[in-house]
């Protein structure tokens, strides 16, 4: 399961950026041509968590949907896997304009007081 290391490096890399303060969410974006499952995501989150400035944080995934450009004909198609086939010209040569995003969209930190 590649997303356990997947998600080490998104708790690494918030934490890096939220400098020691305490983060209550986490927004990620996981394009569905990804091959990562958002499922499993959610399941190492709060075990990668343990122990850092994350703990309790909530994890919320924006699922972003494949797209893609016909090479022959220039018409815009969903995808649902990496691969397919034109819907207005048949032809199998296409260009994936989205669904292949691993994105940290955000991160919300507890205020300080000063």
């Amino acid at each position: 399961m590649h997303e356990l290391g997947i998600t080490k490096n998104i708790v690494a890399i918030v934490s890096e950026n939220a400098k020691g303060i305490p983060v209550r969410k986490v927004t990620l974006e996981i394009g569905k041509l990804s091959a990562i499952m958002p499922d499993a995501i959610r399941f190492c989150f709060d075990v990668c968590c343990k122990g850092t400035i994350l703990e309790g944080a909530v994890l919320e995934i924006i699922e972003i949907p494949g797209v893609a450009s016909c090479c022959r004909c220039d018409a815009q198609i969903d995808l649902e896997q990496p691969f397919g086939i034109c819907d207005h010209c048949g032809s199998m040569e296409l260009k994936i304009l989205r669904g292949e995003e691993l994105n940290i969209k955000s991160m919300e930190i507890d205020e300080l007081c000063a």
